[in-house]
């Protein structure tokens, strides 16, 4: 039986891409501010308290985190209070959103996906890792995968050595 001794590395020779949407995942940390905290009971804002509250409360500890302010209780919360909340929390936090920590991991990979400059994969075969340690949205592979189908040759989506055919140009 004979050894070979030149072993070659056709993943790395096939001139492939592959891109980690997880690098594009946020840095920061996203606290959520449920408001139900402040409601009576959990369902009523009382506006004076809340005053106080918003008036008294440190908001400091929020520097440079991602708030997604949110209500979880079946609560008529008026859009006033969420409003005071986002003019409190603006001059510390990194970004204010209202929704679910889903909901702003979503729209912070959406803005990281809007910087990047999509000429550099022109006529490249793209694969899309799929597989990782850090959650990436689905809609980010959707709105990659939108930009990318406008300048790349052939995306896939998987690991170079297993991978899922996505989108093919035509010669």
């Amino acid at each position: 039986m004979d050894i070979q001794e030149n072993i070659v590395n056709k993943v790395a020779q096939s001139g492939l891409m592959t891109i980690d949407l997880a690098d594009y995942a946020p840095k920061e940390d996203i606290v959520i501010y449920d408001i139900k905290d402040n409601l009576f009971h959990e369902l009523i804002l009382k506006e004076k308290d809340f005053r106080e509250f918003i008036k008294n409360h440190d908001w400091e500890q929020y520097a440079g985190k991602h708030i997604a302010i949110i209500c979880s209780t079946d609560a008529i919360v008026p859009t006033w209070a969420y409003m005071l909340l986002a003019n409190k929390l603006s001059p510390f936090a990194k970004t204010v959103h209202f929704g679910s920590e889903t909901e702003v991991r979503s729209t912070l990979f959406h803005d990281a996906l809007r910087g990047i400059d999509y000429a550099q994969y022109t006529d490249q075969r793209v694969v899309v890792k799929g597989c990782g340690d850090i959650y990436v949205p689905e809609s980010t592979f959707v709105q990659f995968t939108v930009e990318l189908t406008k300048v790349a040759k052939s995306i896939m989506y998987g690991e170079p050595c297993s991978t899922v055919p996505v989108f093919k140009r035509k010669a």
